[in-house]
């Protein structure tokens, strides 16, 4: 039986990919299995994944035949997966050896649905521990508690998928999966979900794996197009926060964290494509006439005056009949 599925897509990163499978490497166990989504590289990440087939043991290797992007690819693995939990990795990230027995012991050990933890970032030679914004650990606790308060970082804010393991039972239930074709901020509406609808987590001090930051090919490193998607990706958080049990609750959340990631983008506009800064402007506006506009007001009302002026100057613009992201 296979106790641990580890799903990590790859699009060429022919430069990292030896590191990430070096590390698989030191983490395997006669019970895991590692599956290699290939989403359609076009460098020679193919062949590195093709000879870690051959030499690593518990390896399925899956190749897309056109790009679908990162949703997609980690969606490809959820359903090829046969653990008891799975977890993630992203392709030119890689683990400390022998991370991940110690944590399939901890979600073992905890019996909940799911369990987050803490990582290392890395940008160039710097190293930096980032937490998991929730102080008690190894407590197991529901899941929709951790989402408030609105004006602080929350366990929602740490979207990261790679930063925990997970029960199958919530692949079951159908919380697992992303939404497809998201090319970024694909984990937003998937970690919101978890934590409305999952029935149990828990939060631990354990380190282990290495977020590689300022890569070339990543789309937080590119400025094109593909960047907007985090419009649909706030837009279905809304949503469907606004139809939870709680929503009155909960809303206030949503908005405020869509709000402040606008203003991110808003405020980096020199590193987008001159037609994508005027889309991002159109989508912007337009994203802000769709949310509840109540919830809206004190949200602006909430936030230091410099994002709070750049979003209300915003939401005055006018915006193309049906704009969409």
């Amino acid at each position: 039986m296979v106790k641990l599925s580890v799903i990590v897509p790859f699009y060429n990163v022919q430069q990292y990919a030896p590191d990430t499978l070096r590390s698989l490497r030191a983490n395997a166990r006669e019970d895991f299995e590692f599956i290699l989504v290939d989403d359609c590289s076009r460098d020679g990440t193919p062949d590195i994944l093709a000879r870690a087939e051959r030499e690593l043991e518990g390896v399925v290797r899956i190749r897309h035949e056109r790009n679908g992007g990162l949703a997609t690819a980690r969606n490809t693995g959820i359903d090829a997966a046969r653990g008891e939990y799975l977890t993630f990795l992203d392709g030119d990230d890689w683990l400390a050896p022998g991370y991940y027995p110690r944590l399939l012991a901890a979600i073992e050990e905890l019996g909940c649905d799911f369990v987050r933890t803490d990582h290392v970032q890395c940008t160039g030679r710097a190293r930096t521990i980032q937490r998991v914004p929730h102080g008690r650990r190894g407590v197991v606790l529901d899941p929709r508690q951790a989402i408030l308060p609105a004006d602080r970082s929350t366990s929602v804010d740490y979207p990261y998928a790679w930063a925990g393991v997970y029960h199958r039972r919530l692949v079951d239930r159908g919380l697992l999966h992303f939404t497809d074709g998201l090319r970024t901020a694909e984990d937003r509406p998937w970690i919101w979900r978890l934590h409305r609808e999952a029935e149990s987590f828990a939060a631990v001090s354990l380190l282990g794996v290495h977020y590689r930051r300022g890569v070339a090919t990543s789309l937080t490193q590119i400025g094109d197009v593909r960047q907007l998607d985090f419009i649909r990706a706030f837009d279905q958080v809304v949503e469907e926060t606004a139809r939870d049990r709680e929503a009155d609750r909960l809303l206030p959340k949503a908005v405020r964290t869509y709000c402040a990631i606008i203003s991110h983008h808003l405020g980096s506009m020199d590193r987008f494509e001159p037609a994508v800064a005027r889309r991002l402007k159109s989508l912007g506006a337009a994203a802000l006439r769709r949310m509840p506009q109540d919830v809206l007001d004190e949200a602006l009302d909430s936030m230091d005056v410099q994002r709070a002026t750049r979003l209300r100057r915003l939401r005055r613009r006018p915006a193309p009949t049906g704009a969409a992201a």
